[in-house]
């Protein structure tokens, strides 16, 4: 094998970016391709459960399948509860693909996208850093207390 083949050949087009929830973490590979989105190694239409489909589908259905048909990508996901997990594989597609417009298109349908993912829903682009609260001693949780008797 020759060293230099790899190199010659055009530069694969390709940003990871992450998304988060609570303890769940997904990392999107956005590539120049043909629109497939997959997490999972599972088309994005059979995400479980089918309740919070829709949530997945969302940036895709924000902007619209055009901005999508260039590029693939595949997220894997882990950690965390169902719901957590499709909040940070919503989270880690719109980060994607406003990475990949800023790295490989232009500027400005960059803004245009990240305006229109803020205009919808901030969590979209931005990781919500709420996390559990520690329990304590004497109560059933963080901050309720057991109930406490005077005879």
């Amino acid at each position: 094998l020759d060293e230099g083949s790899m190199s010659s050949k055009t530069e694969i087009k390709s940003v990871q970016t992450f998304g988060r929830k609570r303890t769940a973490t997904a990392v999107a590979h956005c590539k120049a391709g043909k629109g497939v989105v997959k997490v999972n190694g599972c088309p994005i239409e059979l995400v479980n459960p089918p309740v919070l489909r829709a949530k997945v589908i969302e940036p895709i259905l924000l902007l619209s399948k055009e901005r999508f048909a260039g590029v693939d990508i595949r997220v894997r996901v882990k950690g965390g509860g169902y719901t957590s997990q499709i909040y940070a594989i919503r989270q880690a597609i719109a980060k994607g693909i406003v990475a990949y417009y800023q790295k490989y298109v232009d500027e400005a349908s960059k803004k245009e996208i990240k305006d229109t993912l803020m205009a919808f829903d901030r969590t979209l682009l931005v990781a919500d850093p709420r996390r559990r609260e520690p329990k304590k001693f004497g109560g059933r949780g963080a901050r309720s207390r057991y109930q406490k008797s005077y005879r």
